[in-house]
């Protein structure tokens, strides 16, 4: 029992990790959408915005975990994981980052009042909600069933994680993004890691889809097997590793210069 509970902490510090890479980029935005209001209102329109985003957010868990059973979604979640994580990760190592993103947005948001404004960042961070909750219930499906009842469609565990994970990724937007951004400022190769291991945490769910029942191209026991397990903490473990010491874009850039 204790081995299962130790398994289920491992895998909600990796999410919160992850949720906390990707809501640097998220909280980025966030404020630049509030850039054009008055100094009063920018932080309240963040804080109202990140309410309706929180709304948002759990009614999109609780259909997403009501449906996380269903191959057919599942495939399409492991998809969507691995277009955006190779996406990002492709663009990062052969194409151009996209430098106007801000400033595009900046403009955009421009002139827009206060309530415009915060629906405006709702919506934003509802959008950023989608991947990170996708990428929640695929390491949750991967982790074995618990001695709780289950919840919203999925194990009664397996919903805590998803549900805490999300809890965590509107906490780092609003409290600890500006460490992330920092972080991401000294070691720039974590952004492309953090979507490195989206695209694993697809595998993973194209793993959960290929051993369906429905499916059988794999043994159903598969993805909660010893051997699985270490294959895709170990892969895990090593792609965070390779992130962390290797040089980013800017490293290189001062380096040859």
């Amino acid at each position: 029992m204790e081995s299962l509970w130790l398994e289920y902490a491992w895998a909600l510090l990796i999410l919160i990790g992850l949720e906390g890479l990707l809501s640097a980029d998220n909280a980025l935005v966030l404020a630049v959408i509030a850039k054009h209001l008055p100094e009063d209102q920018k932080k309240r329109a963040i804080n109202y915005g990140i309410v309706m985003a929180f709304a948002f957010r759990f009614a999109a868990l609780f259909a997403i975990s009501f449906i996380a059973n269903v191959w057919q979604i599942q495939a399409i979640g492991a998809v969507y994981l691995l277009y955006l994580g190779l996406k990002h990760v492709i663009q990062a190592r052969f194409g151009k980052e996209n430098e106007n993103i801000q400033k595009d947005v900046e403009e955009e948001s421009a002139g827009k009042g206060f309530w415009p404004t915060v629906g405006k960042i709702a919506i934003a961070d509802l959008a950023f909600a989608i991947d990170s909750i996708l990428a929640a219930v695929a390491l949750a499906l991967g982790l074995p069933d618990s001695p709780l009842d289950d919840f919203g469609g999925m194990d009664g565990g397996q919903f805590i994680v998803v549900l805490l994970g999300g809890i965590a990724g509107l906490v780092l937007i609003k409290y600890a993004a500006t460490w992330f951004v920092q972080l991401l400022d000294k070691r720039p190769a974590l952004e492309t890691t953090a979507y490195a291991i989206v695209a694993w945490v697809g595998v993973k769910l194209a793993v959960i889809t290929f051993a369906h029942e429905d499916i059988g191209v794999l043994d159903h026991h598969f993805p909660h097997s010893t051997a699985w397990t270490l294959i895709f903490y170990g892969v895990l473990v090593g792609i965070a590793l390779i992130g962390w010491f290797a040089p980013g874009k800017k490293s290189l850039e001062k380096k040859n210069a």
